[in-house]
């Protein structure tokens, strides 16, 4: 996978792409329900600049970031929604500064992390490479909350690599939140590049296989769309069951999609 310094230009550009999507938006705009229920547009840029300002805490302050989890503790399952909803009701402009402030503090912060360290997350800690890759996930994933909501479709870029590798990564993770018995057998994944090339995981052998393009694939394990309406070809049962349960987001299970949503 990339190394640092090219996760973080990954997550400035795809934060940049989400910019231009937002900036120039009018106050009825911001306020634009997305596919995600009860959150609009607000919303969405309200969470991922909430969740990049406590990224920079745990990057650079353990102890005020252990207070910060202690807090949230007796909210465990609210906690994420509160902040939005907090972040929403500011005045769009004065939003959208403040992300862009923190996620360039975020950038700086992970940058100068010694190597080998692990930061405090409210999961298992963490290295600066996988906080940012979170990021990115987090900040495509939301991207096309908007991009929905406005009708807006988005080019596919190869920083979708780092997507699909967190999607392949945190297959057991979704057994595991879904009481689910983790399958024993590796799978090989094999998807279709935006430049037409092929980015593969697994043994070449296995017999539970899944073939597509990288776009379906991190649209389906970031839940923004039902696998319906995904142009995924899947090779055993084991694979169909993890990709109901894909989610490459911490967090309780979500709802993902339904079927026929953006046609």
């Amino acid at each position: 996978m990339a190394d640092l310094e090219a996760l973080l230009a990954d997550f400035t550009a795809e934060c940049g792409d989400l910019d231009a999507l937002v900036a120039d938006l009018d106050k009825v705009d911001w306020s634009q329900d997305t596919p995600a229920a009860g959150w609009t547009i607000a919303h969405q840029i309200g969470h991922l600049h909430w969740t990049d300002q406590v990224s920079v805490i745990a990057a650079t302050d353990a102890e005020r970031f252990g207070a910060l989890v202690q807090e949230a503790l007796p909210r465990a399952l609210t906690f994420v929604d509160e902040a939005a909803e907090i972040a929403a009701g500011q005045p769009p402009a004065e939003l959208l500064a403040a992300w862009r402030r923190d996620r360039a503090a975020l950038v700086e912060a992970l940058r100068v992390v010694p190597a080998g360290v692990k930061l405090p997350w409210f999961g298992p800690p963490m290295s600066a490479a996988s906080m940012i890759t979170a990021r990115l996930m987090e900040t495509w994933a939301h991207g096309q909350d908007v991009a929905d909501a406005l009708g807006v479709v988005r080019t596919p870029t190869a920083r979708l690599r780092n997507i699909a590798h967190l999607g392949v990564r945190t297959r057991n993770f979704a057994y595991i939140t879904n009481n689910r018995a983790v399958p024993t057998a590796e799978f090989r994944i094999e998807l279709t590049a935006p430049d037409g090339g092929v980015w593969t995981w697994g043994p070449e052998d296995a017999a539970q296989r899944l073939r597509g393009p990288a776009l379906d694939f991190c649209l389906a394990v970031t839940q923004r769309r039902h696998l319906d309406d995904l142009a995924l070809e899947i090779e055993g049962a084991d694979v169909a069951e993890w990709l109901e349960l894909a989610q490459a987001f911490a967090g309780p299970p979500g709802t993902g999609r339904t079927a026929g949503q953006f046609h």
